[in-house]
Parts: C-alpha cells; structure tokens; sequence
C-alpha cells in the first residue's frame, strides 16, 4: 500500500470546504488509489501567499514526505498555495499529488497553480474595492461600517500576533532539525576515522554537506558547530 502525507490549508472561516471537508476529499481518494494516510497536517488562518516552506505544519508535511519519500496528498493545488513561483520550487523538491485528480501530471498542476495565482490576484482586488467603500461609509458616520472596520482591525492585530508567532517557532524547529541533520553527518565523519577538523571539513564537502549559508565548510567552521552542538572527536 502506497505512503502518502495529508496536508490541508484555510486561510478564513468563510470558505468553503472546511479542513474536514479536504481531509474527507483526501481520504476518499486514499480508498480509491489504495493509499495508506500516515500522517495529517493543517495549517489555519493562513493565506495561500505565504511560502509553503514558511509554514509551520506544510513544512513539517513536506520534510516528512521527503523523509518517507512518499508523496503529500492536497486536495486541490490552491491548498498547496497560490503563488506559482513558491509551487514551482516545491515541486521540484517533492512528490506532490492532488486528491481531485490524482493522474494528473506536472504540467496540469503547474497550469493549476497558475491559476489559482490569478485567483488570488482577483481576490485581493475584490477586497480592496470592498474595504475602500467600507472606509467610505465609516467617514461618512455609518456605524454598521464603523464596527465592521473596528472587527478587522482587531482581527490583523490578532493574526499579526499569531502569525508572528508561528513563524518563529517555524524558525526554531527549523534550526533543530538542521542541527540535528548536521550532528548526523559530523557522527559519520567521525566513525570515518577523522581527528580533526580539517578532516571533517574535507569530509562533509565530499558528501556534499554544506552550511546553512550553502557555503564548503571550512576547518573553523565545523569547530564552531561541534562546540555548538556539544561534539566531540570522541563523539559517535
């Protein structure tokens, strides 16, 4: 039975397939494709334009689909994202099926996430003409137009919050897995038999391991990073 990771997007309320709905949509086609779900992740409250590499959960559902080289399964593209540029990226990073259209292949997704591109174009205008009339009455002293701009002001202010919050955990569970990826490879250097860190550095460019920066490492900067993560030439 084949692997694959769930990922569910919602940016607001009012839309209109819930995350239950694209989780339903999902595994439906795990029963007809015969996929084994291993894993759900959903990301609320949080807009299509936002790289999916940024999000807390997508990021998690990718490295973990890459991990179990299995693919992500998104209902429809959109959920994935809606900026083509950020989709292009992920695709060719990991395996990426679409539960409405499973046997579709790279070309249709890529026409998809343009379109859905588009949509968010359309939509941002649509909310800009709606907020530039709202902002209008709300001058003009319409208190149905003055409370609804009193709500969304509250509500930026609270996904602001909220949004910056999730993107420094993203950061820092980003930093700890690359830390514990680096551990990894400095471990297997070391049971390679290198005592130095000219050794290890010489080690982990062959391997084709480089800093976070996408730099060689250099002979200082594997002694900065065992110190960083408590190693040792006796570590293994």
């Amino acid at each position: 039975m084949k692997q694959v990771v769930a990922y569910a997007r919602m940016s607001t309320d009012e839309q209109s397939l819930s995350v239950g709905g694209q989780f339903a949509a999902i595994e439906a086609a795990a029963l007809a494709h015969g996929w084994e779900i291993v894993a759900r992740f959903v990301d609320e409250g949080v807009s299509g334009s936002i790289d999916p590499l940024e999000r807390p959960q997508c990021r998690l559902a990718l490295a973990m689909a890459k991990g179990l080289a299995c693919p992500l399964v998104v209902h429809h593209i959109d959920r994935l994202g809606r900026d083509h540029a950020h989709f292009v990226t992920v695709q060719k990073r990991y395996q990426i099926i679409e539960a409405s259209d499973a046997h579709g292949n790279k070309l249709i997704r890529s026409i998809k996430s343009l379109l859905a591109e588009e949509e968010l174009s359309k939509i941002r205008q649509r909310t800009r003409d709606g907020l530039k009339e709202l902002k209008a009455k709300a001058e003009a002293g319409d208190a149905e137009a003055l409370a609804k701009v009193a709500a969304r002001d509250a509500g930026r202010a609270k996904a602001w919050t909220l949004g910056n919050g999730a993107a420094v955990a993203a950061k820092r569970v980003n930093a700890s897995l690359r830390a514990d990826k680096m551990a990894h490879h400095i471990k297997a250097c070391l049971y390679d038999g290198c005592k130095s860190y000219s050794a290890i550095a010489t080690c982990l460019n062959a391997k084709g391991v480089t800093t976070e920066r996408g730099s060689a490492f250099k002979p200082m900067t594997v002694s900065r990073m065992m110190e960083k993560l408590s190693l040792t030439f006796e570590s293994r």
